[in-house]
């Protein structure tokens, strides 16, 4: 961990020519290509999803991930500036990483919300009158198939990635961008198995009914935050080849890090409650 909590009354910045410890943003076009960017992929899912038109999706799409890209790499260049990112400033980076992993984990208590209350509730599906969960015709995945294979691969990055932390705390650089690699490595692995899942599976999202929306909505917004995990993680090793990463400033691979055990805790729930305890007929292979 960074020792900057510590040191927030010091007020170091001053002596970098600041009268306050707060970083004051220079003037940014990203915010307002943000919210434009954000607004077109809106308008493009109603185009697309009414009209079939996905010229305006794809636009948005496009103009979100530049967004993304040129503004973090702003973040990053000014987490390298002398006396930009100060202790407070990082506390303050801090606490906004910890409200946003706790957005994400409310977001996900809304689709273990809909699945046990119609697992709990079967007589509330529609239509549905013979009061069984999962409803009957639907044949689930064996948990101990794909599903146990991704929960040990999601396991075993989450140690890889505590190795990594550790190095860079001790020094080691070869241990973080080897630990770092690994994990890496481990989360494009999950997402293959994934697919492969997904490609296989006896029931489809569209026309399935609640079981096959809720099961793909929940592991399949799991499988989104791998994909962004992983091109987090992806980024963390690029730095730290670079060497931009000491043992008393590295908020980035710490926010890197707890995202990705935020996914691996979330998986665990997913194996346990919609896989394993949910589980219906199982499909034959």
């Amino acid at each position: 961990m960074d020792t900057d909590t510590h040191a927030v009354s010091s007020f170091p910045a001053v002596s970098s020519g600041l009268k306050q410890p707060y970083h004051l943003v220079n003037p940014s076009p990203w915010p307002i290509v943000g919210a434009l960017a954000g607004g077109l992929t809106v308008l493009g899912i109603v185009l697309a999803a009414h009209y079939g038109n996905y010229a305006f999706l794809a636009l948005g799409i496009i103009l979100v991930l530049v967004t993304m890209f040129f503004w973090w790499r702003d973040v990053l260049r000014e987490s390298r500036a002398p006396g930009v990112h100060t202790p407070v400033v990082r506390l303050g980076l801090r606490y906004g990483m910890t409200l946003f992993i706790t957005s994400e984990v409310m977001f996900f208590v809304a689709f273990f919300w809909a699945f046990f209350h119609f697992a709990l509730f079967p007589e509330h599906v529609a239509g549905d009158t013979a009061g069984i969960w999962p409803p009957p015709g639907i044949h689930t995945f064996d948990p101990f198939h794909i599903p146990f294979m991704n929960t040990m691969i999601l396991l075993l990055s989450g140690t890889t990635i505590t190795w990594a932390h550790h190095s860079l705390i001790e020094g080691d650089r070869r241990g973080l961008i080897l630990g770092l690699g690994l994990t890496v490595l481990l989360g494009l692995s999950f997402t293959a198995f994934q697919i492969d899942e997904y490609s296989n599976a006896p029931f489809h999202f569209a026309g399935g009914g609640v079981y096959p929306a809720v099961f793909f909505l929940a592991t399949g917004f799991h499988g989104f935050h791998v994909i962004v995990g992983t091109c987090f993680l992806i980024v963390c090793w690029l730095r730290a080849r670079d060497g931009q990463f000491t043992p008393q400033r590295h908020f980035g691979f710490e926010a890197a890090a707890w995202y990705w055990h935020f996914v691996d805790v979330v998986w665990l729930f997913l194996f346990i409650c919609i896989y394993w305890w949910g589980a219906g007929p199982i499909a034959a292979e």
